[in-house]
């Protein structure tokens, strides 16, 4: 090839390449899309995480819908409260308070503390597993412990225990609630980040069932949500198992300290001795034996009056 050639064929792409350039340019003008200012505010402060939390597709998407279609201003969870003040200046709105959440694992069952039904050797996956007869675990609601919702997590804030089930590092956790849903048997679940008490167990069957499967999992006693236990009324049972309603506030000290399983776990505890811990139960039960003997006074005394005022009315 001589060097006519060579130069013929590079102007024929340098040709084409500024023609193609030119008909790009012109359909840029032709269809360009007017973005509303406020779109792209939005979308600079927004921390680009993509994680979805706020129910649109990407960062993008939600600040084009908080402008266009009027969505909250408080989706976006990775950004939290500063984000939202921001948002409300810029909509020219008031930002209300948003309270941070954070995941947590509503399962203790261990590979020491569950039964498996059969030997899985399928795809390390959750979403594969549970395809097979609703995963290997005797409980049908219980953790298959292949790390979805590890694998989901795009703020590096979870990883997996050497116990075969997954936990959050709370510091980590922006409650963009990615784990909650990647996970196909609904265990990874969402709490106020200034709660530390959270029930650690999913399962919806009968108090046999769970025995038979797990030696930890709740059996729907009802101690929990006793008026005694929880005069707040922040759990209430839903069928064989408790719910709690973290819009009611209370310390859950009794439902911790009370339940036969061991199911409320207090996240406070980790940072405590067996001592600690030993020591505060055994303060609960001394407080609340105080409370019965006076609520039994009250009681004595109540009936003592009504009898007197009986005889006296004779």
């Amino acid at each position: 090839m001589d060097t006519t050639q060579i130069l013929t064929a590079f102007l024929s792409v340098g040709l084409i390449g500024a023609v193609l350039g030119a008909v790009l340019a012109y359909a840029s003008k032709v269809f360009h899309v007017a973005v509303d200012p406020k779109v792209e505010k939005i979308g600079e402060i927004l921390p680009q995480a993509n994680c979805g939390a706020c129910g649109y597709p990407g960062c993008s998407g939600y600040a084009d819908a908080v402008v266009s279609k009027g969505a909250a201003i408080n989706l976006c969870s990775p950004g939290g409260q500063g984000v939202v003040d921001q948002i409300a200046e810029i909509m020219g709105v008031t930002a209300a308070a948003s309270e941070p959440m954070v995941a947590y694992c509503a399962c203790s069952g261990s590979k020491a503390n569950a039964k498996d039904r059969f030997e899985y050797y399928g795809p390390k996956s959750c979403a594969s597993a549970v395809f097979v007869s609703g995963g290997h675990k005797a409980c049908d609601y219980g953790c298959l412990g292949f790390a979805d919702c590890v694998e989901a997590c795009p703020f590096d804030a979870m990883g997996m225990g050497d116990d075969g089930l997954p936990y959050v590092i709370d510091d980590k956790c922006v409650g963009c609630g990615a784990c909650v849903r990647a996970c196909p048997k609904g265990i990874m679940k969402m709490m106020p980040k200034g709660a530390t008490v959270y029930l650690s167990c999913s399962s919806k069957a009968k108090g046999k069932e769970v025995t038979d499967a797990c030696t930890v999992g709740c059996i729907g006693c009802k101690i929990c949500s006793l008026p005694k236990t929880t005069p707040s009324g922040a759990i209430k049972m839903e069928g064989d198992l408790p719910v709690v309603n973290y819009s009611i506030e209370d310390t859950l000290t009794g439902a911790k300290f009370k339940c036969p399983k061991g199911c409320f776990i207090d996240k406070a505890d980790k940072n405590k001795t067996a001592e600690q811990i030993a020591s505060e139960k055994e303060a609960f039960k001394a407080e609340e034996a105080k409370a019965s003997e006076a609520a039994k006074k009250a009681a004595l005394e109540k009936a003592a009056a009504a009898k007197a005022a009986q005889e006296n009315a004779q």
